[in-house]
């Protein structure tokens, strides 16, 4: 192996279980949808013999997941999708489980960010799970000779699926990867609800500083974007939104937002949350007219939005403003605060969370029926990416509906007659 598991790299191993634990059990207590299926799973056992590499934010609703593929039969080895996002109390607990590895640990650098990436691949997977791709591309650059045995995989994020498509034109995917993030039970409720919600409490928890009455600018109307803008809207603040596709930015407007661009929008400005997936959303020009105060935030996978080589370039003096702020001094005075070193904020904050429990469970769901499907069907898709099923989606939903004791109608006969007939007329 490349690099040691967690437990190997912690002191006090049984203190960090024991905390650990007791987060994923109270997140289990709320993921109702992974809990159905873990019982399923059990039963069934649909993953016997597959082993499942993951590369994900490692904190208690993943590891609620991760749990839940163990129990359908998996051995899964398990390390962080981003440097700050993982709990290491919670790496832990999953490392102490026995069908379970873990080398996920916080605040690694970039060749330590690597070097578990590689240990987990080193299980020689049959099935990934991935957030952001990292996984993906480094078994197709690193790992050739494992693609043949691996039957698929599942991608979770917006900036992942961009990366897997990518390289899906470029026919350099060569197993099929469902594409999580574009079905509905995730796009409609995580990117939305999820980022947003997490985001604003992220930003609030971090610098104890109010949202209302402040002037939000947010960087995209993606699903991110909208849940972003939409719970700053909600917190009383003003929301100015840029954007670079025009029917996202006319729907922004639509939706009530001020609709400009970044450099208008900079100069206006108290807290700048980034959503786009994109590189350099904010760069120089925009850090030259921003007020004195302001909080730089990215709410995208990667911490490439906020371009932190210009700004550290650009200041005269780096001080750490408080935990999770990093104050950067203009010559002039001005001080400009970035927030979880420009990683995404709602998982790299010191504070900061992830998601609402309720809202993963919706996600994890998908990833969980997803990777059953690789495990039972996975012969029926060729290399590239998928859509997930829509039965799969509408599975997890009607979970979801059943321990919430909601109920729906259903279409008569004649009404599904109707709906499939094209002879019906005036």
């Amino acid at each position: 192996m490349t690099g040691a598991s967690i437990s190997e790299q912690l002191e006090d191993v049984e203190s960090a279980v024991e905390s650990g634990r007791k987060k994923i059990d109270w997140a289990r207590q709320h993921m109702s949808i992974v809990e159905s299926l873990r019982e399923d799973f059990e039963a069934d056992q649909p993953l016997a013999g597959e082993t499942v590499a993951m590369a994900m934010h490692v904190e208690a609703t993943t590891a609620v997941l991760t749990e839940a593929l163990a129990a359908a039969g998996a051995e899964v080895a398990i390390t962080g999708c981003n440097p700050l996002s993982t709990h290491d109390d919670v790496s832990a607990a999953l490392d102490a489980h026995e069908n379970i590895t873990s080398y996920a640990k916080r605040g690694v650098d970039d060749e330590a960010y690597y070097d578990a990436m590689h240990s987990v691949i080193d299980h020689d997977p049959t099935i990934t799970v991935d957030d952001g791709a990292d996984l993906v591309f480094l078994v197709h650059e690193e790992y050739p000779e494992l693609i043949d045995s691996i039957i698929g995989g599942c991608e979770e994020t917006t900036t992942g699926v961009h990366r897997l498509r990518a390289m899906d034109d470029d026919g350099a995917l060569e197993y099929p990867m469902f594409a999580v993030n574009d079905t509905p039970m995730k796009r409609l409720f995580d990117n939305v609800h999820g980022t947003g919600e997490a985001s604003m409490v992220a930003i609030e928890l971090t610098t104890n500083l109010s949202i209302a009455g402040k002037t939000v600018v947010v960087g995209g109307y993606g699903q991110c974007g909208k849940g972003v803008a939409k719970k700053a809207s909600g917190m009383n603040a003003d929301v100015i939104v840029t954007e670079i596709d025009p029917r996202q930015a006319l729907e922004a407007h639509m939706e009530g937002f001020e609709v400009t661009t970044m450099d208008e929008a900079a100069r206006d400005g108290d807290i700048f949350v980034t959503t786009t997936g994109n590189r350099d959303v904010i760069t120089e020009q925009h850090f030259e007219v921003m007020q004195d105060g302001v909080l730089l935030a990215n709410a995208g996978h990667f911490d490439v939005e906020i371009n932190l080589e210009h700004l550290e370039s650009m200041a005269e003096e780096v001080v750490e403003a408080r935990d999770g702020v990093t104050g950067y001094v203009m010559p002039d005075g001005r001080q400009l605060n970035v927030l979880a070193e420009g990683r995404l904020v709602n998982l790299a904050a010191p504070k900061a969370e992830g998601h609402p429990v309720e809202v993963m469970d919706q996600s994890f769901g998908i990833q969980a029926v997803a990777a059953r499907e690789m495990a039972t069907n996975g012969d029926q898709y060729d290399a590239g990416v998928h859509e997930i099923p829509d039965r799969l989606d509408r599975e997890v939903a009607e979970i979801k509906l059943d321990a919430e004791g909601i109920e729906i109608d259903e279409l008569t006969p004649e009404q599904r007659e109707y709906m499939d007939s094209w002879q019906h007329g005036t």
